[in-house]
């Protein structure tokens, strides 16, 4: 990318183009794309060599990135973002929250009893859920929750850690009304379950690093049965995403090694919430709901 008219210049417009490249860029230059897309506050507020560090990678790839992505240096694209942050009143980004908490944790003494581990997750998760109220977009959620009120048939997945939020969605949807299934994957008949997804359907797929290959090949098999994807996930480019129409991306907090489902909780109520919400003005305006394919 050359030439200053096709340089991004916002952060949205950055997002878009990384995006856009992703699949272009080298193993390298995927690992610092993702970087930059998971943790922009880091990128904007930090020096070049604590990026570099934190990214895994050396800051000159840092600056070949900036380059490909039509900049002169790391610097404009740096600014850029901590432009953003300061427009959107944003003090202090969620990256550095996080690592001020676990440095006071790195200066307690022992694991610390019950009460103290309370504490902690507490902190985290408030953390967590600040940062979730502050990204997600009420658009973004409109946009999930229409996707949902119009799929015929919902199903819903996600193996491994993501499993309770699955769980909770597919128990949840089902009591506001809406023809939900619940591809759970017992006795190995995830395939099975998935067997009758169509194009008036939608696959809610969730799933975190290291994504579950179970839910990465159903997201496969979804598309390209021709449904719609909506997947909850903690990157932009995670396999999913990538295949999905629409993504929720939600940052979840950990402590001592052992990661929350705390936001993504909060969000699957939420999308349970609205839809009940947007049904209930849907009758009151006499709006009839789709029907259901005959079995």
């Amino acid at each position: 990318m050359t030439g200053s008219a096709t340089v991004p210049r916002t952060a949205e417009e950055l997002r878009a183009a990384i995006l856009e490249r992703y699949d272009t860029f080298s193993k390298r230059l995927q690992q610092i794309a993702r970087f930059v897309l998971d943790h922009p506050d880091d990128l904007a507020l930090e020096t070049l060599a604590v990026v570099a560090e934190r990214s895994g990678v050396q800051p000159s790839a840092i600056v070949r990135f900036a380059k490909a992505l039509g900049y002169s240096g790391a610097m404009p694209m740096q600014r850029l973002l901590r432009d953003g942050l300061l427009a959107n009143h944003t003090a202090l980004g969620y990256g550095e929250r996080v690592r001020q908490f676990n440095a006071a944790l790195d200066h307690q003494a022992g694991g610390g009893d019950g009460g103290d581990l309370l504490a902690e997750f507490v902190e985290r998760d408030t953390l967590a859920l600040e940062n979730l109220g502050q990204t997600m977009t009420k658009a973004d959620l409109m946009r999930a929750v229409k996707l949902i009120d119009q799929a015929q048939t919902l199903y819903i997945m996600g193996f491994r850690r993501a499993f309770p939020v699955a769980s909770y969605l597919a128990y949840s949807f089902q009591q506001v009304g809406k023809r939900t299934i619940f591809v759970d994957g017992v006795g190995g008949l995830t395939s099975q379950q998935m067997g009758a997804v169509g194009e008036s359907d939608l696959l809610i797929a969730v799933s975190y690093h290291p994504y579950a290959e179970e839910t990465v090949h159903a997201v496969e098999a979804a598309a390209g049965a021709g449904a719609k994807v909506l997947t909850i996930t903690d990157s932009l480019v995670s396999p999913m995403a990538k295949m999905a129409v629409h993504v929720l991306q939600v940052r979840e907090s950990e402590v001592r090694g052992f990661r929350s489902l705390a936001a993504s909780l909060c969000l699957a109520q939420t999308l349970v919430i609205s839809l009940a919400f947007e049904r209930e003005r849907a009758s009151a305006r006499g709006v009839s709901r789709p029907r259901r394919r005959k079995a």
